[in-house]
């Protein structure tokens, strides 16, 4: 049975917890109960939803144990030489700013909607994205992420509300036409899944070592079935 480091107590964090079989679980880690290289060992990997402001005191325990880890942080500024390190030390890590692995659907249809809307007479692209009102980062990693894969100069608007998981939606516009895409998560629970099935790729052994992104993985996993 696998077994998983499990970092960060927040409400994805809980998730992680409540989808594992309580037998998975290494931890769970938080402030109160920090992890070491030896406690990492522990697991065959880790995932972690915690804030960018905990990843400094991180890295260093996590490289140490040289366990596959799949980062669900937004927000942060990696080192310019991460990738390097750990393709150097045969670690596998992983980052998204979103899990959902429907979002990822959602990545390649933005990527043809932005290729084809060449064919449109002055598209106009607005990202909304809607989420809790404890959600610190504005706008969305998420929403950032949608403009990169729409490939498009498109305004992006946040809006804090209630205990919303997490709305998406991507508007086209034309004199005569539109398109709406949205993606709306309904529970927590499928970043968690996402997360867990993103670190069970890391223990593949075709996955390289490095630094990579969920969607490489995602795209990689896909062509492989």
């Amino acid at each position: 049975m696998t077994q998983f480091a499990v970092i960060g107590a927040g409400k994805t964090g809980g998730k992680v917890v409540e989808v594992l079989d309580g037998q998975q679980v290494v931890g769970p880690f938080d402030e109160f109960n920090k992890p070491t290289a030896d406690k990492l060992r522990e697991a065959d990997a880790a995932i972690l939803f915690v804030p960018a402001s905990a990843v400094d005191d991180l890295l260093e325990p996590l490289v140490e144990s040289g366990i596959p880890a799949a980062w669900g942080t937004t927000g942060y500024k990696w080192p310019e030489d991460l990738d390097e390190r750990l393709r150097n030390k045969g670690i596998k890590w992983l980052r998204a700013s979103n899990f959902s692995l429907g979002m990822n659907i959602v990545r390649r249809c933005l990527k043809v909607i932005g290729q084809s809307s060449s064919v449109l007479t002055d598209p106009e692209f607005h990202i909304h994205e809607i989420h809790h009102v404890h959600k610190v980062d504005a706008p969305s990693g998420t929403a950032l992420s949608w403009r990169e894969w729409l490939g498009q100069d498109a305004e992006i608007t946040s809006e804090r509300k209630g205990d919303i998981k997490g709305i998406h939606q991507l508007d086209v516009k034309t004199e005569t036409e539109s398109i709406r895409m949205e993606h709306q998560a309904h529970d927590r629970k499928i970043f968690a899944q996402g997360a867990i099935w993103a670190a069970e790729q890391l223990l593949k052994p075709d996955i390289e070592p490095g630094f990579h992104d969920f969607a490489t993985i995602f795209d990689y996993i896909m062509e492989q079935t």
